[in-house]
């Protein structure tokens, strides 16, 4: 028979001894010497402190500049003469980015649906090796690539004229605002293509074997099945290489020698050639603004699907 707990004088249960360590020893309760809190915040201080001076602060400094005349008071001259001078790069500039985000959104579709669907191994092995090595060029060394690849004598035309596709006449240089969205496309699809197939992969195969069962083809299976499922992370995908596209300057310098020319072109040119400053920063403030309503229409987006679910 057990003994009974021992009681203290009023009747209630007595506290039990503590629980002992490996060595026979009480154990101790972890030392605190300050708030939860404050270790979350030492712990993101450097990322945060990295994010304000480096984003942050170029970011205000950028759009106080694109508002202020050169003695210093508050004026919009500066975004009416960035306007005045360069409304048909700005439209340029969203119609290039625009194009080669579809383009990208097709084909990153496409790759992920032939991984995921796809039935000869030997073709999807050898995609998943190809696919991802402009992942790795930089954007200065693939407009330096496609200089050699789309001119009136590069690599292409010289391929279709070896090959009886074309006669040396008909050789035409591409090295325009098409030059421009292919190097956009072919630097980009991979990125957008890693993140499709990656959460084409996860997904439940229940679905897909299901529809093949039922007589769906491949191409019906990827447009109303599995698409559906990740159009959030294709969505993530088509953002950040917009926001990419945007901002590089490398490309539309190298190939497009023409005008209109995209926006970047036009900053670099402001302050190499002018000094102005002011008006380089009023083209940034623009280029701030089709990045910021990408974010937004994505923000609301997923504040809707967060609502209805």
């Amino acid at each position: 028979m057990s003994a009974p707990l021992p009681t203290e004088a009023a009747g209630r249960p007595a506290a039990l001894p503590r629980s002992r360590g490996g060595d026979g020893a009480p154990a101790l309760p972890a030392a605190r010497t300050g708030p939860d809190w404050l270790w979350g915040v030492l712990l993101v201080l450097p990322a945060l402190a990295m994010v304000a001076l480096f984003f942050l602060y170029p970011l205000g400094l950028s759009a106080v500049s694109a508002f202020q005349g050169r003695d210093g008071g508050w004026t919009l001259a500066n975004v009416v003469k960035a306007f005045e001078l360069y409304s048909l790069d700005m439209a340029f500039t969203l119609a290039i980015v625009l194009l080669s985000s579809a383009l990208v959104a097709v084909l990153s579709v496409a790759i992920g649906g032939y991984l995921t669907l796809g039935e000869n191994r030997l073709s999807v092995t050898l995609l998943r090796w190809l696919y991802r090595w402009p992942l790795f060029i930089p954007f200065i060394v693939a407009a330096q690539m496609m200089r050699s690849f789309l001119a009136k004598n590069g690599l292409m035309n010289n391929l279709l004229i070896g090959g009886g596709v074309i006669e040396p006449l008909q050789a035409a240089s591409l090295l325009d605002w098409r030059g421009v969205v292919v190097t956009f496309v072919w630097k980009q699809t991979p990125f957008v293509a890693l993140m499709v197939a990656g959460a084409m992969a996860s997904l439940d195969r229940s679905t897909i074997e299901a529809a093949r069962d039922l007589g769906a083809g491949r191409l019906r299976i990827l447009a109303e099945i599995v698409v559906p499922q990740v159009r959030p992370t294709l969505v993530v995908g088509l953002i950040l290489s917009f926001v990419t596209m945007l901002s590089v300057m490398s490309v539309p310098m190298m190939i497009n020698p023409n005008s209109p020319t995209m926006i970047t072109v036009d900053m670099a040119y402001r302050i190499n050639a002018h000094g102005d400053y002011g008006v380089a920063n009023a083209l940034g403030f623009v280029s701030y603004a089709m990045a910021g309503l990408v974010g937004w229409f994505y923000l609301r987006h997923g504040v809707r699907q967060g609502g209805a679910r």
